[in-house]
């Protein structure tokens, strides 16, 4: 069974040790929204699958990356979407909610999609960088 969106911004209050749920939240339409905008097609729709229903629409946002962007530029763009954050607190956010959608999406289509992704995303993801 599919984990539900409240467990979902549970674990990422959690990892990221926010005060409410609201604020996981937040952070986690945040960095969605970004990560959707650089994923495409069948990795897109795949994780989009595993993950709660609500994570789908921030997935398919219309937002669209004009060109791959670095680990770094992806956490300030995150940072962007994040009210209040700075370029250190986004990599924590990103942090919180790339490793709890790491940990209910299949191993294989979380490798497919790292191989898409500039080098370096694995460890957004807090996993091993992969070789």
């Amino acid at each position: 069974m599919a984990i539900t969106w409240d467990v979902f911004l549970t674990q990422i209050q959690e990892r990221g040790e926010y005060a409410t749920d609201k604020e996981a939240e937040r952070v986690a339409r945040a960095v969605l929204a970004t990560l959707g905008a650089h994923l495409e097609g069948d990795e897109r729709t795949e994780i989009a699958d595993q993950l709660p229903a609500p994570c789908a629409p921030l997935l398919f946002d219309p937002l669209s990356a004009t060109k791959p962007l670095s680990p770094r530029e992806f956490v300030e763009a995150a940072a962007t979407l994040i009210e209040g954050a700075t370029p250190e607190t986004a990599r924590w956010d990103t942090g919180a909610v790339l490793s709890t959608l790491a940990d209910h999406t299949d191993a294989d289509l979380l490798r497919r999609i790292l191989i898409r992704l500039p080098p370096g995303y694995a460890l957004l993801f807090r996993r091993a960088e992969l070789a």
